[in-house]
């Protein structure tokens, strides 16, 4: 009572937020006549003085009067579309990093030009978020328009684009791309070998377009990049080994969730046999963080023995391991189980074992947009997500108020008994309006729900349309014509967006539409006839009240549901929206519709008759919220363990761009090598030891494997006065000297290029193996809860320690590679050359006689000076070239497919 009294009094920090930004909007607007002035050299003068003031280091926020006002008059040239003042002020708020909830028709798409120009500006590049590739381009078409009117750049950004074309994209001064294809692209480039081969730039401002769909629904599944692990056949095997002995009481089997377990006794037991077979290193337990993958290998081989049986699972067929489907019988080939099943499965059989696919490399879409120095969104349904963007995103949530007031009808839910009951109510509820007609929009939950609905429609004789997301240029069409007089269109939730129903159907459309059906039609007499008909479709629609939204389901979330009502009454139109449910309702099977259904049978409800009351919609709100909240607690903590790995991720490709950005890496080599003596000499030289405890034959043995040298660790160690730290210095004193020769062996550019691809390849393959770990990390730290201890904390804990073992193995790997290269010998020079010759000779013997007569060419003598161990001497031949050699063949048939 007294929180609604204070919002009368002192209105809501919604309306304070908007009260506060309206006079920027005045400022704007009192521009107008004076960019209206100027021409349109004029426009872009102006772009660059403003990018002159922002590259000096001007606050943007000084600029954005004068930022806006030229962008709005640059829209009116290039579209013919002035802004109106709420879409400034939405503008606004994307600026300062909010997420703008605006409703659907209040020309979003705009909007997103101000903010665009504004922090374009200071040249570091802006990219604006699309959730699908169709409205990537299209907005950047369209948009394109206004940004090259005002001097700007843009592109877009689109899967299987050609590297140097979406480098371009990525240079403009406004990218167009969706979120799937930057965040691939993020883990692309830091994959690369070089900065000049990555297309991402600085990840300064992005504007997400349907921010509640991108950051929030698409945000629980992580992007990966798979490829094939590392041949693991031989760990497979052993473990394989150890299933005959196995007995009941080492495991615990539990059938219905197909998981399988080592008891306390099955994991002493094997954790001796695996120290003994030398898999498990000595002083190494199986329980330490660095047995994570032994332990789940050895728990898939033994689900394979125990849960999986040949011809019940599975089949063995041509030395394949093949899985049947549980419910058809068929065989599913081409199918495999992940995480090493399926390779422990092909082991226990004795067949070929294929490599499993592992994660090269990952990011989830929380973790790569907290990348953005500034982040702002758009949806028309983002208040009910509030919590979650502030939380996850540091996102507030602004309501920006419609150009013109809403005139849309919103009814109580109507609540249906069966789910018959309902279906018969909402086909005579479409029969209804599309009598009148008034142009509908039905909406259900699923695709199955969708063709079920159709068929109904169908038996009833109702024409209409089936509106799903496959194909989004059919989306869009679809939707286009969804206005038009006694339409009925049915759609999934995921459908109709980025196209407003307009009520009367789509000029624009219709103009494309008759243009491509009569090319010689003139498009002046074609727009005013349609725009005509359009006059006196749009009015009948209105005079039958508009578009109704009719809904046959509530979704789990009242974001999805206010997306879809929000399809009626776009700019002041009128409308109406209306949910028919039934008790058997996903959400209300759920939220105790038992206890409804005696109520309603306690009133004597006949058959067909619906519940209708306030109260009834603040309980399933209610149910919704808690929905909502428990899925936001899912989301939450899977990112609380993304973030233990995002900590390490950043770190790792900061190091690779560190490497790839420096000219000279050999300072970051020399301090690994230091480090990795330091570490032996620790080892083998303990702290505070006395001389006779010193392990110097092992330091000696060491020495040689890691770092190349043959030492004489013995004889120093000898000497009077040597302690650790002498050992120390005089083994790096002669690792220096040791790279030093080699550097000047291979030439100085030469050993750059040779420690830089060391370093990265070392880097690579050590972080895709760290990422194998902590998967296997994760899956197995979950069963910890049971022995009352957090799984967050075990997982942060024992990846760190996984993580500085990365650290140690890369030094030491690193370290041991370059000490190791050397340049060849005259005599392998030659050994190559032969083997090299030998080749050419034994390729070209099995290609003559296939090609010499598509060739049609005869033998010749040599070119003049040409050497077959000298490509240089080649000449530059074409593929089809005859061959310089004399062959008679082909260029790319002989030499040439060899080089």
């Amino acid at each position: 009572m007294i929180g609604n009294l204070a919002k009368m009094i002192f209105g809501t920090p919604n309306d304070r937020k908007i009260k506060a930004t309206w006079p920027a909007v005045h400022r704007i607007n009192a521009l107008e006549p004076q960019f209206q002035a100027l021409s349109d050299d004029q426009l872009i003068a102006k772009t660059r003085e403003l990018q002159a003031r922002a590259q000096k280091g001007e606050p943007l926020d000084n600029l954005l009067v004068e930022a806006f006002a030229n962008c709005r008059e640059g829209a009116r040239r290039a579209l013919g579309l002035r802004a109106f003042d709420t879409q400034l002020l939405g503008g606004i708020f994307l600026h300062e990093g909010n997420i703008a909830e605006m409703k659907t028709g209040e020309g979003k798409t705009l909007v997103a030009t101000f903010p665009a120009y504004l922090n374009a500006l200071a040249g570091k590049g802006v990219h604006v978020v699309t959730v699908n590739d169709y409205l990537a381009k299209r907005d950047a078409e369209w948009m394109s328009k206004v940004f090259t009117q005002l001097g700007l750049t843009t592109g877009v950004v689109y899967p299987f684009q050609p590297e140097p074309e979406k480098r371009q994209a990525y240079a403009a001064d406004i990218t167009y791309a969706t979120n799937n294809e930057l965040g691939f692209d993020y883990l692309r480039d830091n994959m690369k070998a070089s900065l000049e081969e990555m297309v991402q730039r600085d990840h300064f401002y992005a504007i997400v377009d349907e921010v509640d769909s991108i950051l929030v629904d698409e945000a629980r599944t992580p992007l990966i990049i798979s490829g094939p692990s590392q041949d693991r056949s031989d760990l497979y095997r052993t473990l394989d080994a150890f299933m005959p002995e196995i007995r009941p009481e080492h495991f615990k089997i539990d059938e219905k969730a197909r998981s399988a377990t080592l008891t306390e006794e099955g994991n002493e037991y094997f954790e001796q046999r695996l120290l003994q077979a030398g898999v498990l290193p000595e002083n190494q337990r199986l329980y330490d963080p660095e047995s994570t993958t032994i332990v789940h290998h050895l728990v898939q081989a033994l689900r394979a023995h125990k849960l999986y049986h040949r011809d019940q699972q599975y089949i063995v067929r041509d030395g394949e391991v093949m899985l049947i489907d549980e419910f058809t019988g068929r065989m599913m080939k081409g199918r495999r189980l992940s995480d090493g099943l399926h390779q422990a499965i092909e082991a226990k059989e004795n067949v070929e074992i294929q490599p499993e696919n592992v994660t090269l490399a990952s990011v989830t879409f929380q973790n790569y947009f907290r990348l953005y120095d500034k982040l702002a969104g758009m949806t028309g349904t983002a208040a009910t997500e509030a919590e979650e963007f502030a939380e996850i995103y540091k996102l507030g949530v602004v309501e920006v108020p419609t150009n013109r007031p809403i005139q849309r009808v919103d009814e109580h839910d109507r609540v249906y008994r069966t789910a018959d009951e309902k279906h018969a109510a909402v086909i005579e509820a479409i029969r209804e309006a599309h009598g009148r007609g008034q142009p509908m929009l039905v909406g259900t939950t699923s695709i199955e729900k969708s063709e079920m609905l159709s068929r109904l429609l169908t038996d009833a004789g109702i024409p209409h349309n089936v509106l799903n997301a496959r194909q989004h240029e059919a989306e869009a069409q679809i939707v286009a014509d969804a206005g038009k007089p006694g339409a009925v269109t049915i759609a999934t939730n995921m459908a109709g967006r980025g196209t407003d129903i307009q009520l009367g159907g789509n000029v624009e459309m219709k103009v494309m539409e008759a243009l491509a059906a009569d090319p010689e039609a003139h498009p002046d007499a074609v727009r005013a006839r349609i725009e005509a008909e359009h006059a006196a479709d749009k009015q009948a629609v209105l005079n039958a009240g508009g578009l109704f939204v009719l809904a046959t389901e509530r979704h789990e979330s009242r974001r999805i549901d206010n997306q879809l009502r929000g399809r009626s009454g776009r700019q002041g139109d009128p409308g109406r929206s209306l949910f028919f449910l039934s008790l058997d309702d996903d959400l209300m099977r759920i939220f105790g519709s038992e206890r409804l259904d005696k109520v309603l049978s306690t009133l004597g409800m006949k058959e067909g008759e619906a519940i209708i009351h306030p109260w009834v919609n603040k309980s399933l709100e209610r149910a919704q919220a808690k929905v909502e909240g428990r899925n936001f607690d899912i989301r939450k903590q899977l990112l609380k363990f993304d973030d233990v790995m995002n900590d390490q991720r950043k770190a790792i490709f900061a190091q690779r761009r560190e490497i790839m950005e420096s000219g000279e890496v050999s300072e970051i080599a020399a301090d690994m090598r230091h480090q990795v003596i330091d570490d032996l000499v620790d080892e083998f030289l303990p702290p505070r030891s006395y001389p006779e405890q010193w392990d110097v034959e092992g330091l000696k043995k060491a020495a040689i494997e890691r770092l190349n040298l043959d030492l004489p660790i013995v004889e120093w160690a000898a000497e009077d006065g040597v302690d650790q730290a002498a050992m120390l210095e005089r083994i790096e004193a002669a690792s220096d000297e040791y790279m030093a020769k080699k550097a000047e062996q291979f030439g100085g550019d030469t050993m750059r290029q040779i420690e830089k691809q060391v370093l990265l390849q070392q880097i690579d393959s050590k972080w895709r193996e760290h990422l194998v770990t902590l998967e296997h990390l994760r899956s197995v730290v979950g069963f910890r809860g049971y022995a009352q201890r957090d799984p967050l904390s075990e997982y942060k804990t024992e990846s760190f320690q996984l993580f500085e073992g990365l650290l140690d193995s890369l030094r030491g790997e690193v370290t041991t590679n370059l000490t190791r290269i050397r340049p060849l010998s005259d005599e392998e020079r030659a050994e190559m050359m032969r083997q090299y010759q030998d080749q050419l000779t034994a390729q070209q013997e099995s290609m003559r006689p296939q090609h010499e007569e598509a060739d049609g060419g005869a033998a010749t003598a040599a070119a003049p000076g040409f050497d077959e161990t000298d490509p240089a001497t080649w000449g530059n031949p074409s593929r089809n070239d005859p061959c310089p050699c004399g062959s008679g063949l082909k260029f790319k048939h002989c030499h040439g497919s060899l080089v």
